[in-house]
This record gives structure tokens, C-alpha cells and sequence, in this order.
């Protein structure tokens, strides 16, 4: 299966429209018809059938606070597969590719708000973490928001250990 890698900043028209569409098939109408969620990512990853995008995920490459210590995370977001191609392995295929693409990122962590099974079956794990954060709906600041996440799962991309009782302030919005 091949992995497209599409940097943000040069994603075509015909791109931004087909991700649009397939998000709004896995998620309904709250991505507003916006290729993303809550902002702009760094890296796209991509399947494609003939010229039509049928798998997606979004890497954001950004620093956080996890207790006083400033780390590099990669975050993950907008995991969506179309449905008419959903069991062939195309979310398993994009995982893979993410982690390859955080690793080379220098991240020390992938991080992901979700609770679906794949996502533990590679290896994440939820955590616990009070986070701080900068609330985002419907594409609009909202308040600067403190409190646990239950779909806060995480994979250590290096030897460094996720400490599960730090507070975890991830400097900007979730992904």
C-alpha cells in the first residue's frame, strides 16, 4: 500500500476538498467542511485508490510541558479511512507510517486523543494527565481549559518514560 507524505503548505485545492469530504464522512459536520479540526497540522499522510484519497492522518510537530520539562511530542489527529474501504488495513498501514514519520520527527512521544482499539493494540497507552489547554470550537478561541482527557493516549518514541501524575500543559490546542 502506498503512503503519500503531503506537507500542509502544499497540499493542492483538489487535496484540501477530498479530505474535507472524507472527514466529513467519518466525523459528520463538525470539521464546518474544513479540511482539519482545530488548526492546521504539519504533515499529512494519505492513501489513495485511482486519484481519490482513501485513507488520512495529521502530524503536528510542537513542544509541550510535561510537569517543568519542555518536550518534543508528536501529535496525531484526524484519523479517518473511507467507508466503503474500511477493513483492508489502511488505518494499520497509516499508523505505521506515523510512527516512522514522529520517530524522524525527533518527537519523544506520539500523542493522540482517541479511544478506538487500534490505537492500543500498537501500542499506545492511556494516561491519566491533567492537561492545561487552549479550547478551540467550532474554529473559534475559546478559554484557556484545565482538567483529565480520557482519550489522552500516548507512545513513547524514545527511552524517556511518560510520567502519568505530571501535569501536561500542551502550550496551544489539542490536535
Amino acid at each position: 500500500m502506498q503512503i503519500e507524505r503531503l506537507e500542509e503548505t502544499r497540499l493542492t485545492a483538489q487535496d484540501e476538498a477530498q479530505i474535507a469530504d472524507l472527514l466529513t464522512q467519518a466525523f459528520g459536520p463538525d470539521f464546518g467542511g474544513r479540511s482539519y479540526y482545530q488548526q492546521r497540522h504539519h504533515v499529512r499522510l494519505v492513501t489513495r485508490l485511482d486519484d481519490a484519497i482513501t485513507g488520512h492522518m495529521a502530524l503536528c510537530y510542537r513542544d509541550i510541558r510535561i510537569g517543568d520539562t519542555l518536550t518534543p511530542i508528536a501529535g496525531l489527529a484526524e484519523v479517518a479511512t473511507d467507508p466503503d474501504q474500511r477493513g483492508k488495513g489502511i488505518a494499520g498501514h497509516l499508523i505505521t507510517a506515523a510512527i516512522a514519520e514522529a520517530k524522524a520527527m525527533r518527537a519523544q512521544f506520539l500523542i493522540l486523543f482517541g479511544d478506538r482499539p487500534i490505537y492500543a493494540g500498537r501500542g499506545f497507552i492511556t494516561q491519566p494527565n491533567t492537561l492545561t489547554y487552549l479550547a478551540l470550537d467550532g474554529a473559534k478561541t475559546g478559554a484557556v481549559a484545565t482538567g483529565v482527557d480520557d482519550g489522552l493516549m500516548v507512545m513513547p518514541m524514545a527511552e524517556t518514560a511518560w510520567d502519568p501524575v505530571a501535569l501536561v500543559d500542551l502550550m496551544g490546542h489539542k490536535f
